[in-house]
């Protein structure tokens, strides 16, 4: 019974979300958040370290500074499936992804650029005692990216670029755990921690009539955990069957493959369209290695699928002062349907989003976003554990951002 409570535990603690989200919200900048993050064709400031750094070299500015951070408030509701009329409802404290880019022209020709962001931090709490706390009860996650980038001008309309990334990972999540013939309950406790590198690239090219095309690569990353520590609370009389443990495992940050298109229809009016393709196939299974206990080592398999995301927004010059903006997308879920954890209910998902700037003076403005993502609802399960019903979730993210060029 021991290792089938392992298997059962372990097959979903970290399946979908210990480094990437099945849905990703990336919050990248206040401006891209309100223009539905169509920033692949973009060369607007600092922020295309992360979404094009083939455009830094043909940035108007010669120094870009930004910073900000957005509030999380996600929810996610649970229906068993009939008969049962039970129902259950996350109770999730705020996550506040944050984000810092820097970019400034070394020549003429030559750009540098930062950026440093939170892409895959979030947190998930599911309500006390609810039907599935054998499967998870809360999770919190946070991945730090920290990529220095060059962008080299070709031409006065052509521009490549590249970036490193390191990456610094760590979860920490709960689970219940049925002991004695499920008469009894326990708790796991799984921390760990972990950084692995990958690249970025892109080209932008940016014609005198207005069209942006931008195209940019996002390597796919393995994070690999060595010495994860398992912690177990059950009774004292059973301690000795569920010893304090190191588990290792590795789970992969997908490729991104980002194609973008924006066209400056008049001086004030910009707008634009972003394809993502993510390469979710990475994540064919799932591997567990136990230093105290050997016996318990598998592998399930999670056979996600590749998505592709599509985007589009624009940008309003109201005058001096103001832009406006707003955007939509829709991000299909990449989960196998029979293998889908409670942990992180990844649902197909619709996204609105607005925003605007507020130029108190020439070079410095303050950036406004909000972001709301309905996740369609839908009947699931996680076949391993023969737990399944429908889930529907939603995500309100306002943003506050500041920014200065020269």
């Amino acid at each position: 019974m021991r290792k089938t409570i392992f298997i059962a535990l372990l097959l979903i603690m970290t399946s979908t979300t210990l480094w990437a989200g099945g849905y990703q919200v990336s919050l990248h900048g206040q401006k891209q958040i309100g223009m539905g993050l169509i920033g692949t064709s973009l060369n607007l400031d600092a922020s295309a370290s992360f979404y094009n750094p083939g455009a830094l070299a043909l940035m108007p500015q010669t120094l870009s500074v930004q910073a900000g951070a957005s509030g999380i408030f996600a929810s996610t509701a649970f229906r068993m499936r009939e008969p049962s009329a039970y129902r259950a409802q996350t109770d999730n404290s705020m996550g506040t992804p944050f984000y810092f880019y820097a970019a400034g022209m070394i020549t003429d020709r030559l750009a540098a650029g930062l950026a440093v962001n939170t892409p895959y931090g979030n947190s998930l709490k599911w309500e006390d005692g609810w039907a599935g706390r054998f499967l998870i009860d809360e999770i919190s996650l946070m991945a730090l990216t920290i990529q220095p980038t060059l962008s080299y001008k070709i031409t006065d309309n052509l521009s490549v670029g590249a970036g490193f990334i390191y990456t610094i990972g760590s979860v920490d999540l709960k689970r219940a755990l049925p002991v004695q013939d499920h008469q009894a309950e326990g708790q796991v406790a799984i921390e760990g921690s972990t950084t692995n590198y990958g690249f970025n690239a892109g080209i932008l090219y940016a014609s005198d009539m207005g069209l942006n095309i931008g195209v940019s690569y996002r390597s796919r990353i393995d994070m690999e955990v060595d010495d994860g520590d398992a912690i177990f609370s059950v009774p004292a009389s059973l301690k000795p069957n569920f010893p304090d443990s190191k588990v290792s495992t590795m789970l992969p940050l997908p490729a991104n493959l980002d194609f973008g298109l924006s066209y400056q229809v008049t001086r004030d009016l910009m707008i634009g369209m972003a394809l993502n393709y993510v390469f979710w196939d990475a994540y064919e299974s799932l591997a567990f290695e136990f230093e105290q206990n050997p016996d318990l080592n598998d592998t399930s398999p999670r056979e996600y699928s590749n998505t592709l995301i599509v985007r589009a927004g624009g940008e309003y010059r109201l005058n001096d002062a103001f832009y406006l903006r707003a955007g939509a997308y829709y991000d299909p879920s990449p989960v196998n349907e029979i293998y889908f954890s409670p942990e992180t209910p990844s649902l197909d998902n619709l996204a609105f989003t607005g925003g605007l700037s507020f130029l108190p003076m020439q070079n410095l403005s303050i950036d406004l976003s909000l972001l709301f993502i309905l996740g369609f609802e839908g009947e699931r399960e996680f076949a391993p554990a023969n737990f399944g019903g429908t889930y529907k979730s939603r995500i309100m993210i306002p943003g506050l951002g500041i920014s200065y060029s020269l």
